[in-house]
């Protein structure tokens, strides 16, 4: 990312070009004034710890001597942890003040940021990940699931990485709980070591052990769980215009399709409208299949993690082989084909799914491909 490459601090100084930086950034300068709780940060607005953690960041030695790329990924990752404090942020009656929920938050935000500067897809979810866990380091040894945490945090970035990342956090601030924040970061750290997951993706004995170690809590995940799948299915997640009908044609001839669209237009429903009666009709069709022990395809935007769940979970009770296909264009493709459709979605509507954009990760399937169209 050509941009975050220019901004990050490089030898021979190390510099921090914040008045560049917020320049480039109209997220870093609504930032500004944006206040946060004084116990926890004495620094001041959300502004001023992010300019902070940044230099924390710059200093220290495990950061500097990475490769200048993962420098770069890891600057970005702090520039933008706390993207959406400003929109998160509550003062209660009592005056205090809270940010409940920015970690979820801002996953959503970095996403649509990225997406909009053209961030190659790999990059731009190891950042999004980063910024969804990266308070995990401060509390994860009071967790009783913190083991699928970690693991789902290799998973998708790196743990030695949430571990640079929570450090230069803690040292971006002015708090009196600074050296205890710090040990629970060390400890987090030897965990992730313990478990084989501090600087690799945790490794299963299969993609079907790793698929039902993420669905059933408490699960060994050293079991080699027997593989009893019997039907294959293909599930897709893309925003409206990014090509799925096109992929279908040329990757999956001849499959039966269970395809939102086509039953909107049976049912007469506006893409607008409430879906229910869409949704019902799909689930059964889909159950058709699966009783059948007929492999298909099933086509729907699919752009949040909640829905795909009830996809895969209605899969996988009747012994589907779940492969995940996550399909995406830049956003100027993705409108300009949407605009040639014959039923185009209304732009509003796409900015809203795009708000609620999560790109399916190694937990929901046995198998999940992140694919551009463009």
């Amino acid at each position: 990312m050509r941009v975050f490459e220019e901004l990050c601090p490089a030898p021979p100084h190390w510099t921090v070009p914040w008045p560049e930086i917020r320049e480039a950034f109209d997220w870093v300068r609504r930032m500004a004034g944006v206040p946060q709780d004084p116990v926890h940060h004495g620094e001041g607005d959300v502004e001023t710890h992010t300019r902070m953690a940044c230099e924390a960041l710059a200093e220290l030695p495990g950061w500097r001597a990475r490769p200048a790329g993962e420098r770069v990924r890891l600057f970005a990752a702090v520039l933008l942890h706390d993207v959406a404090k400003p929109h998160c942020t509550q003062i209660d009656a009592d005056g205090r003040i809270t940010a409940h929920g920015h970690s979820r938050r801002g996953d959503l935000m970095v996403r649509r940021i990225l997406w909009e500067l053209g961030a190659p897809i790999a990059w731009r979810e190891h950042v999004a990940a980063l910024v969804r866990h990266h308070q995990v380091p401060f509390w994860a040894l009071e967790r009783p699931d913190l083991q699928p945490i970690a693991f789902r945090a290799s998973l998708l970035a790196r743990n030695d990485d949430l571990v640079l990342l929570a450090t230069a956090d803690i040292l971006g601030r002015v708090c009196g709980d600074t050296r205890e924040v710090l040990d629970n970061i060390a400890l987090y750290e030897e965990y992730c070591a313990e478990q084989r997951c501090l600087d690799r993706p945790r490794r299963f004995p299969s993609d079907h052990a790793r698929f039902w170690y993420f669905r059933k809590p408490g699960r060994d995940p050293d079991y080699a769980a027997y593989d009893d799948t019997r039907v294959d299915v293909t599930v897709l997640s893309g925003l409206p215009g990014v090509g799925k009908n096109h992929w279908i044609d040329r990757h999956r001839p001849g499959w039966p399709v269970v395809s939102l669209d086509r039953l909107r237009a049976e049912l007469g429903v506006d893409p607008a409208g409430d879906q229910r009666r869409v949704v019902a009709a799909a689930h059964e069709q889909a159950r058709e299949h699966l009783r059948a022990g007929r492999s298909f395809v099933w086509n729907a935007t699919n752009v949040s993690r909640m829905l795909r769940e009830q996809c895969t979970g209605l899969i996988a009770g009747y012994g589907g082989r779940i492969e995940l296909v996550a399909l995406e264009a830049p956003p100027d493709v993705l409108r300009a084909r949407n605009r040639g459709r014959p039923a185009p979605v209304p732009d509003a509507v796409i900015s809203r799914l795009v708000d609620r954009w999560e790109t399916p990760d190694p937990t929901e399937a046995h198998r999940v491909r992140w694919l551009s169209t463009a």
